[in-house]
């Protein structure tokens, strides 16, 4: 078990490294833990510096869920290690080690880490969650309804017990941690996806 603990604790140290902090570092754009909605994501970067930020961040905190994954696939792994392996880093990003255990809400890279899993759960659910924001316009709605089908995805295309267990509590952590997202649906408060223009420049 020595190798399947390091990879656990390795996709842990991995989620902890913010992708929207550092990049809004890098671009010399205010901290995200404290200007906008004051969650460390890509919605809130896409605000505070634009597009090509945004993107940058996204792509990094996808990544924390694929890597880990890969990893214990090629060293092959049993599928309660994968499934721990992309829960760590999971819990990385919402809980970074690295910045006080004050991090983001977890999609991108719960989806990196269905991906990495097996390609078609995550290319699953990453359409239903582009279909919804396509439909509705609203991102964080997109991600409630995707998670929520998240668990059945799962089961339809590796209907492993231990596998369906981590995704059903990934998505019962991003429903709590969406839980302000969710009231402003709920009051008709919430932003939508076309609102986010981020900066304007002259």
């Amino acid at each position: 078990m020595l190798y399947e603990s390091l990879l656990i604790v390795a996709a842990y140290l991995l989620g902890s490294i913010s992708s929207a902090i550092i990049v809004c570092r890098l671009m010399g754009l205010p901290d995200p833990r404290t200007e906008g909605s004051n969650n460390p994501g890509a919605t809130n970067v896409l605000r505070l510096g634009g597009k090509k930020a945004a993107a940058i961040t996204l792509v990094g905190d996808w990544l924390k869920g694929v890597l880990p994954v890969v990893a214990g696939h090629l060293l092959g792994f049993e599928p309660l290690i994968l499934g721990l392996a992309g829960f760590a880093a999971f819990i990385g990003h919402l809980y970074p080690l690295f910045f006080g255990f004050k991090g983001g809400k977890g999609v991108a890279t719960a989806l990196g880490f269905q991906v990495g899993l097996y390609w078609p759960i995550g290319l699953s659910i990453a359409g239903i969650w582009l279909f919804v924001a396509y439909v509705l316009n609203i991102s964080s709605l997109a991600a409630l309804v995707a998670m929520a089908l998240a668990p059945l995805v799962v089961w339809f295309f590796w209907p492993e017990p231990s596998l369906i267990l981590i995704q059903v509590v990934i998505s019962v952590i991003l429903f709590w941690r969406h839980r302000s997202n969710i009231r402003n649906l709920v009051s008709g408060a919430e932003g939508k996806i076309s609102d986010e223009q981020g900066p304007q420049k002259d």
